[in-house]
C-alpha cells in the first residue's frame, strides 16, 4: 500500500497559535478536490495470437470528493465519502501495440471510512483513517498497431476498493463548525480491466485482426483541499465575570474548597493535595457531620464519558481525605460529570475551571 508514501503525506505544516481545536460532534458534511497521481499499470495483450506485456502510464488528473460523517466527541468519526477521479493515459506499450493519450480513465463510487482525529493541543487537527468501498471504473484507450491499423478499447465495469487517509483540520474561528482541510488518500482497487477489440487492417484489406488487452490493478495518490462544516457548533462563551463582593457578606453556612484537574485526568496534581490537606485539617476544627466530595468536568467528550470522570475524580479526593484523617463514614461521594458548570461554555469546549472536586463541610 506504499506506506512509505502514506506516512509521508501525514507530516503537517505548522500553524501560528489559537485556541486549542476540538474534535468534531454530530453530523457534518465535507467537500473536498484536487488532484490524483495514478500508478503505472500492467499491460497484457495479444494481436492475432501474437502476446505481450508492458506497463501504462498516465498523466495527473483531477479528483472531487463530497462526504456526509458522523463525529462521536472522542475523535472518533465515521464518513460516507462519494469520490470521482479523471485520469488520461499519456503511454503504453506492449508487444508491438501502443496505448495512445487523448482517451481517458475515469473511477467513481462510494467508500466508507473510519477516522480518528489527533488530539494534540494545537489550533490544528491532524487525523488518520482507513475504509473500503466500490469503484466503477471506466476507461477508453486508443489502440495502435504499426503498419495495420487503429482501434478502441473500452470498458465499464466496478471492483471491490480500500483506502487509506492521512489528513488535517484547522477550524475557522469565526465561523463556528467551519473547519479547512488538507487531505492525502491511498486507493488500491482490486479488479483489473479486459476488453477484446478488432483492428481492420489485415490481409485480405479491410479484414478483422481480432486482440484483447487486459490492464491490471490499478492504485493511485490523491491530494486534496476542502472544507468541512459541523452542524450544531456553538461559538464559545466568554467566562462569566465574578460577582461584586457584597458590602456585608454574611458568614458562609458551609465552607467550599475547590480541587482542579487536568484535561482527561483523575490523578492529583501537588497543588490539588494540599488543598486537600487543608480541608481535612478544618474539617476537624469546625466539627463537620457531612464532607461532601462531588466531582465535574467540562464540556469536551461525550455526556457518559464525562459522568464517569467526574466519579473517578470525586473518589480520588475522598481517597486522599481519608489518608489525611478523615473518617470515611463522614464523607459522601457526588458525580454531576458536564453539569452545574462553574464557567457557562457551550459544548466541546475544555475550560480548565470546570475540571473540578467541590469539597464542601457541612
Amino acid at each position: 500500500m506504499k506506506l512509505r508514501l502514506i506516512l509521508a503525506a501525514a507530516t503537517c505544516l505548522s500553524l501560528p497559535l489559537a485556541a486549542h481545536a476540538q474534535p468534531v460532534t454530530g453530523l457534518y458534511i465535507a467537500g473536498e478536490a484536487g488532484t490524483t497521481l495514478q500508478n503505472s499499470v500492467n499491460v497484457s495483450g495479444s494481436i492475432a495470437g501474437v502476446s505481450g506485456s508492458g506497463k501504462a502510464q498516465y498523466r495527473p488528473g483531477y479528483t472531487g470528493i463530497a462526504s456526509v460523517g458522523y463525529g462521536f466527541g472522542d475523535g472518533l468519526r465515521v464518513q460516507l465519502d462519494m469520490d470521482y477521479i479523471h485520469n488520461t493515459p499519456s503511454k503504453g506499450e506492449a508487444a508491438g501495440f501502443s496505448a495512445k493519450a487523448g482517451r481517458y480513465d475515469n473511477k467513481f463510487g462510494p467508500m466508507i471510512n473510519l477516522l480518528y482525529d489527533i488530539p494534540v493541543g494545537l489550533p490544528i487537527i491532524p487525523y488518520v483513517g482507513a475504509g473500503v468501498g466500490y469503484q466503477i471504473f471506466n476507461s477508453d484507450y486508443s489502440i495502435t498497431i504499426p503498419g495495420a491499423g487503429n482501434a478502441r478499447s473500452s470498458v465499464t465495469r466496478g471492483s471491490f476498493a480500500y483506502d487509506a487517509i492521512a489528513g488535517m483540520s484547522y477550524p475557522v474561528s469565526s465561523i463556528p463548525g467551519l473547519s479547512l482541510t488538507a487531505e492525502y488518500r491511498f486507493m488500491q482497487i482490486t479488479g483489473t480491466e479486459k476488453s477484446n477489440f478488432s483492428i481492420y487492417g489485415g490481409f485480405p484489406p479491410g479484414s478483422p485482426v481480432p486482440g484483447a488487452v487486459k490492464f491490471g490493478q490499478e492504485s493511485s495518490h490523491t491530494f486534496t483541499l476542502g472544507a468541512r462544516y459541523a452542524f450544531g457548533v456553538a461559538a464559545p462563551m466568554a467566562p462569566a465575570p465574578a460577582p461584586a463582593p457584597a458590602a456585608a457578606p454574611a458568614p458562609a453556612p458551609a465552607k467550599t474548597y475547590l480541587v482542579f484537574f487536568d484535561w482527561d485526568k483523575s490523578n492529583l496534581t501537588p497543588r490539588a493535595e494540599q488543598v486537600i490537606a487543608q480541608a481535612a485539617i478544618d474539617s476537624q476544627a469546625v466539627k463537620t457531620t457531612v464532607i461532601n466530595v462531588s466531582g465535574y468536568t467540562d464540556t469536551s467528550g461525550t455526556s457518559a464519558y464525562n459522568m464517569g470522570l467526574s466519579q473517578r475524580r470525586a473518589k480520588t479526593v475522598a481517597a486522599k481525605l481519608v489518608s489525611d484523617g478523615v473518617p470515611a463514614s463522614e464523607i459522601s461521594i457526588h458525580a454531576f460529570g458536564e453539569t452545574h458548570l462553574l464557567v457557562p461554555t457551550g459544548p466541546g469546549v475544555r475550560e480548565p475551571q470546570n475540571r473540578r472536586v467541590e469539597i464542601v463541610l457541612d
